[in-house]
């Protein structure tokens, strides 16, 4: 099944998601983009990337200001320490969209809206970290 994780930066308790610093992108992704680098940014000021982990694992992201989609995400836990480190380094958050999830660190906590921060599944944004909170099962 194909789904799209996203990544959203909230700042000072405020119910929309904030503008991201697109150079911690850059300094993200640029490393493991493999595809045309001649179209990694659009007109608009989008970004497209087809990124690969040193494991193979690989994952298109798209990404604009007010937020980042991951997708179709391999299951190789590489591409997801590429995803944890985006969110860690932007102080941001994981949605997980077939069941409704956000994840985040414990740095990304203290942004979000209030009625937010008591439903948020609070994880150490590793790799395997959130591989494991975004395919593996889920306790009950």
């Amino acid at each position: 099944m194909s789904y799209s994780p996203s990544i959203y930066r909230f700042a000072e308790g405020s119910d929309a998601p904030v503008p991201l610093d697109m150079d911690v992108v850059r300094a993200v992704l640029d490393p493991y983009d493999v595809g045309d680098r001649t179209l990694t940014a659009m007109e608009d000021g989008r970004l497209q990337y087809w990124v690969r982990a040193a494991d193979g694992s690989e994952a298109e992201i798209f990404v604009d200001e007010a937020g980042i989609r991951v997708e179709r995400p391999h299951s190789g836990s590489g591409v997801f320490a590429i995803v944890a480190e985006l969110a860690s380094r932007l102080d941001a958050v994981i949605f997980e969209p077939r069941e409704g999830v956000f994840l985040c660190g414990t740095e990304a906590h203290a942004q979000l809206p209030a009625d937010m921060r008591e439903e948020v599944v609070l994880i150490e944004m590793t790799g395997e970290a959130v591989k494991a909170a975004l395919i593996g099962p889920r306790p009950l």
